[in-house]
């Protein structure tokens, strides 16, 4: 099976993502309570209503066909069976660590998963109203005054710019990126990493901690619209609905010159 992808499927997933968005603000902008996973990551009421806005939104106004995996609902033993067709991965609130925080650096993110690779994704960061979109049409960013293409550079010889978590940076990161001559480092929140280097201005992420299949699909597809890439450290590409939903170790990549 191949899906067709209309521009129309992308309008739509944007506008789930932002209202999804509006959801998230009107529980950040109150003094929320936070609770803790099995795993100690952090949950909070903006990313339980944001993943039912999302979940209802996709099977009513797209489509009912394909199974969907959600951050919460499989936090709470919820993962449908998987058939080796087309499924859409969901975090209703990446970065949920900033978002307690308050740094505004938290992302919606939506993605459609077909032969083990993200084929679209939606990613949107409700502070901003920034929507960063990729699928086989290109990879698109709104940053306010309507959607343009975007795409990765080409390395710089005069160095690289890497982009390193807020939250997960850990010695393996300084020490994989001493394989590169690196110009800067700068941080940013949840899959905005990814963002950066499909707007070209980054070039490379290494994420050598854990991670999830929701985590980095969406940013995945526009990355790889963008003419990047995001690849296991012995270079086979990223791929999705493996059993558990997570990921190895991986690096994000503009064009290698």
């Amino acid at each position: 099976m191949t899906i067709n992808i209309p521009l129309s499927l992308l309008d739509s997933l944007h506008m789930i993502a932002v209202r999804a968005g509006q959801e998230i603000l009107s529980i950040y902008n109150t003094d929320f309570d936070v609770d803790y996973k099995g795993d100690d990551s952090p949950v909070t009421q903006a990313d339980q209503l944001a993943e039912k806005l999302i979940t209802s939104a996709i099977k009513e106004e797209i489509t009912a066909d394909f199974p969907i995996v959600g951050e919460e609902a499989f936090s709470d033993g919820q993962a449908p069976q998987l058939d080796g067709g087309p499924f859409w991965l969901v975090d209703p609130l990446d970065g949920t660590k900033e978002f307690v925080k308050k740094t505004g650096e938290f992302t919606v993110n939506i993605a459609l998963i077909e032969f083990d690779k993200p084929v679209v994704g939606v990613v949107h960061t409700p502070t901003t109203g920034n929507v960063f979109m990729g699928s086989p049409l290109g990879a698109f960013a709104d940053l306010g005054n309507g959607p343009g293409k975007i795409q990765c550079r080409k390395f710089p010889p005069e160095g690289l710019t890497a982009m390193v978590s807020k939250s997960h940076k850990t010695p393996e990161t300084d020490e994989y990126l001493q394989h590169y001559k690196i110009r800067e480092e700068t941080s940013a929140g949840s899959s905005l990493k990814f963002c950066m280097i499909a707007r070209g201005l980054a070039d490379i992420y290494p994420r050598l901690g854990r991670t999830m299949e929701w985590d980095t699909a969406a940013a995945h597809a526009v990355l790889n619209a963008a003419g990047g890439s995001v690849k296991d450290l012995d270079g086979n590409e990223l791929t999705y609905g493996k059993s558990g939903f997570e990921n190895p170790h991986f690096v994000a990549k503009g064009i290698e010159s």
